[in-house]
């Protein structure tokens, strides 16, 4: 969702089904452990002080650069269509862990937090897009899995 929603600030027109959805823009750093929003790696690392570990540190100080070059490039994106003191207050709710990465932004959202954001589709769309069926996902939003993970193999494979 979150590539759909920088296409979406970029544009000069963001029209959008009443059931489409955006998602925030935190970023999501990759470490040895897994993949972390940013938001959580610098409230981590100050909670934890001077008994972090290097690693944390590290880490967090790369979410905070992160997190500052998203948030500007946001506000780049958002200052011709509002108030860049009201572009700066979308960046920092899109992207300071407020939602999860996978959080639904809908339309009513979408137009509360500020974006201009209208549901009139042109019907040429939608016959464009029965072209192009799209297979259903039958996987959930978010999976919570313990780390290290160990996938398990069905068949005479087993482990």
């Amino acid at each position: 969702m979150s590539g759909g929603t920088l296409i979406a600030l970029a544009a000069d027109e963001t029209i959008m089904d009443p059931d489409a959805v955006l998602g925030p823009l935190d970023p999501q750093l990759q470490t040895p452990k897994g993949t972390f929003p940013a938001p959580s790696l610098i409230k981590i690392a100050k909670m934890k002080g001077d008994k972090a570990s290097d690693d944390t540190l590290i880490y967090a100080d790369i979410a905070e650069k992160a997190l500052r070059e998203i948030q500007e490039f946001i506000v780049q994106l958002l200052k011709d269509k509002m108030p860049e003191e009201k572009a700066f207050e979308v960046a920092k709710k899109l992207t300071e862990g407020y939602y999860t990465h996978d959080y639904p932004i809908t339309v009513e959202h979408a137009k509360e937090l500020g974006l201009p954001v209208k549901t009139d589709v042109p019907q040429e769309v939608y016959l464009l897009m029965n072209l192009y069926p799209q297979a259903i996902q039958q996987r959930p939003g978010v999976e919570y899995i313990p780390r290290p993970h160990i996938p398990y193999y069905h068949g005479k494979h087993e482990r």
